[in-house]
């Protein structure tokens, strides 16, 4: 049995202040997208917001929400991320087979880079980013270092149609531990893996809960919103039906 316990883990630093172009949404609030419109009237400056009519949550959801809803839906590959001050694991998803991928040890730009290239390799169209929490649900300092490095690399993504979601990671480390003892792995090799083992058990957190304790990272730009609904080019050789379309 994994014991759910806290791990002070030490992460990204000298990072940005969230930015106001963000939004971090529950995936389970009815949130609406709004659209505003200036206008000149008699010299002066005049705007108006138009709030649209479909619920965001609704349309882009996460891939755990699409597989409570259709367990026979294909696709929808994920990856998980467990931000470190130096290491950074790496987890994937492909349906609800979840594995440790690798450990990188990358900070900024470069990590945001790498982490979409391994996007594009693995066709995933989301990350799940663990936030650090403390044992009562609270956020701490390093969630706010978190959400920082979370909501700049989102807009990165969206740019790309891929999603970013925060996922709760309270005793992840320790649980990943225990996963590793019982499968047997040496040692020797336990502390160079465990970033990636971390990944892993955020990601089995967000599919067993159905996404429903996840945080989408919206970008406030309407075109980027739209990106996000769309999502990334479908690989027509795994989507024929796309090609009589």
């Amino acid at each position: 049995m994994l014991h759910h316990q806290y791990c002070q883990c030490q992460l990204l630093l000298s990072v940005p202040k969230p930015s106001s172009s963000l939004h971090f949404l529950p995936v389970n609030e009815s949130t609406k997208s709004s659209l505003t419109i200036s206008s000149t009237k008699n010299g002066k400056r005049m705007s108006n917001s138009i709030r649209a009519s479909v619920s965001l949550d609704d349309t882009i959801p996460s891939n755990a929400q699409r597989h409570k809803i259709d367990p026979k839906w294909r696709g929808g590959f994920s990856l998980g991320v467990d931000l470190g001050m130096s290491r950074t694991g790496i987890a994937l998803s492909k349906g609800f087979t979840v594995r440790p991928l690798t450990v990188l040890e990358l900070r900024g730009e470069k990590l945001e880079l790498r982490l979409l290239q391994i996007a594009e390799e693995e066709e995933v169209d989301e990350f799940i980013v663990g936030l650090p929490k403390s044992s009562d649900g609270k956020e701490t300092p390093q969630s706010n270092k978190v959400r920082s490095v979370a909501g700049r690399f989102a807009v990165r993504a969206a740019e790309r149609g891929l999603r970013v979601y925060l996922q709760d990671e309270y005793g992840t480390s320790l649980e990943a531990l225990d996963f590793m003892i019982d499968m047997g792995v040496k040692k020797s090799a336990r502390q160079g893996k465990l970033d990636a083992y971390a990944a892993m058990m955020v990601l089995q957190r967000y599919f067993s809960s159905s996404g429903e304790r996840t945080e989408l990272v919206l970008p406030k730009q309407l075109e980027l919103q739209e990106k996000l609904r769309q999502g990334p080019p479908k690989d027509l050789d795994f989507f024929p039906e796309e090609l009589d379309a």
